[in-house]
């Protein structure tokens, strides 16, 4: 098992490899501040990420987004999926899912913040029809598998998944109408 001790120390050393400047970590105080606005505590692991690594610009392609600061947060991102998907006519954005990177086109990494292990979920929303569930995917059981697959460059996202026979495609996800409706 993976454990945030063996994981951070790791992810902080790629982070710093693969990006030419990395903003300043979020404090403790930030932490704390982000999820009194979001109503929820963010999973150990994310935490730890945003306080020990980088308040985001590091991670898969696009890069995670910044927890706190100004324009686009994760913060202000949730916020604004959950109010667009309560205010519309198909809902689609569960509470406690947090859209942690912006894969481009709409699409979003999002860690399920209420399930035990941090899953990852992938919001597609180019393949929602009038059902809002249809628009999500399991995109790794943790958060923990899923910092995994960008170490080892083995996700589905890479240029070259296709060589790597253990690079698993995103899955519907089943627990998402029911999470949609709470």
């Amino acid at each position: 098992m993976k454990t945030i001790e063996d994981l951070v120390p790791r992810v902080a050393a790629k982070a710093r490899a693969t990006s030419r400047t990395l903003p300043p970590v979020a404090g403790a105080e930030e932490v704390a501040s982000a999820e009194a606005a979001l109503g929820f505590p963010l999973p150990p692991l994310l935490a730890s990420l945003y306080r020990e690594v980088a308040n985001g610009g590091f991670g898969p392609d696009y890069q995670l987004l910044p927890l706190v600061g100004t324009g686009r947060t994760v913060v202000s991102e949730y916020r604004s999926e959950r109010s667009a998907s309560a205010g519309g006519e198909t809902p689609y954005w569960p509470a406690g899912v947090l859209p942690i990177l912006d894969w481009g086109c709409a699409m979003y990494a999002a860690v399920d913040c209420h399930s035990e292990t941090a899953q990852v979920l992938l919001f597609e929303p180019n393949a929602m029809t009038n059902d809002g569930a249809t628009a999500w995917f399991t995109d790794a059981d943790s958060l923990a598998d899923w910092l995994e697959t960008w170490l080892t460059a083995t996700g589905w996202y890479e240029e070259d998944a296709d060589e790597h026979p253990d690079a698993a495609e995103p899955t519907p996800w089943e627990g998402a109408a029911a999470r949609i409706a709470e």
